[in-house]
């Protein structure tokens, strides 16, 4: 089985303009992340690394470096709707498995993204798959910028939340550091997909626990999909948000 990893690419950014194209090391921050992803396999292994554009910029940024692209609207209201018109624009089958790789993570770890979509290709009940790690910070634990999710006995999401979960309503009183047992864990925003429910997930209504917790995941769950979590063994490298980030991320690779 072969899969098509996709990496969304907006030229807007609010807090770092023009962020697909910010240079690291001498190709931009989009490509970074293609040629990191694609670091993981060999050449012969028929995993295929997209990058969806708004923007003829970064189209011809990509094709510059050898990376394929593809330009999609600029009016989408999410990235789901940018990956869905990817897929027709590839031509991808329904029963196909896609990866949605973020465009400004030149650090993700290319066996998590294969571990992701392997998880999917392996349970037939989930429509789409994603990654946790387990938090072993209190402050983590309870910050609302961090989303928790619990699973069931077959890895797959009973809920996601920016709230801690599990309650522990035993948790000794003035304990605050305790954190329940197994450890919780924090989601990764790492996704695969069916071809075929990512093409339908637009037009889904949306749930109102997604409008609460402001959790997009949500809205499969409500709809009675189901979706597989990884757990993986340590956090993914940190994405780039800020001038800060990029700074940080440039000196790793020594730009």
């Amino acid at each position: 089985m072969t899969y098509t990893v996709l990496i969304p690419a907006r030229l807007a950014s609010t807090r770092l303009p023009n962020k697909p194209l910010a240079d690291i090391g001498g190709a931009p921050m989009v490509v970074r992340v293609a040629q990191r992803v694609l670091s993981g396999w060999s050449p012969t292994a028929g995993v295929r690394v997209v990058v969806a554009g708004d923007s003829p910029l970064i189209i011809q940024a990509c094709q510059a470096h050898g990376i394929e692209a593809v330009l999609t609207r600029t009016d989408h209201p999410s990235g789901s709707d940018r990956l869905a018109q990817a897929c027709t624009l590839l031509g991808l089958d329904d029963e196909e498995i896609v990866v949605n790789v973020q465009g400004d993570e030149p650090l993700i770890d290319p066996s998590l993204v294969a571990a992701v979509a392997d998880l999917l290709l392996n349970q037939p009940l989930a429509s789409m798959s994603t990654a946790a790690h387990a938090i072993s910070s209190e402050a983590e634990f309870n910050n609302r910028n961090v989303v928790k999710v619990v699973l069931d006995a077959q890895q797959l999401a009973l809920y996601f939340s920016r709230a801690p979960i599990p309650c522990w309503r035993d948790q000794p009183l003035g304990d605050s550091a305790a954190l329940p047992s197994p450890a919780p864990l924090r989601h990764i925003g790492l996704y695969a997909y069916r071809v075929g429910f990512l093409r339908r997930f637009p037009a889904m209504t949306q749930a109102p626990l997604e409008v609460t917790e402001s959790l997009e995941q949500l809205r499969a769950l409500w709809h009675g999909h189901r979706i597989a979590v990884h757990i993986a063994t340590h956090a993914p490298g940190p994405g780039v948000d800020t001038p800060e980030d990029l700074e940080r991320v440039r000196r790793l690779f020594g730009a």
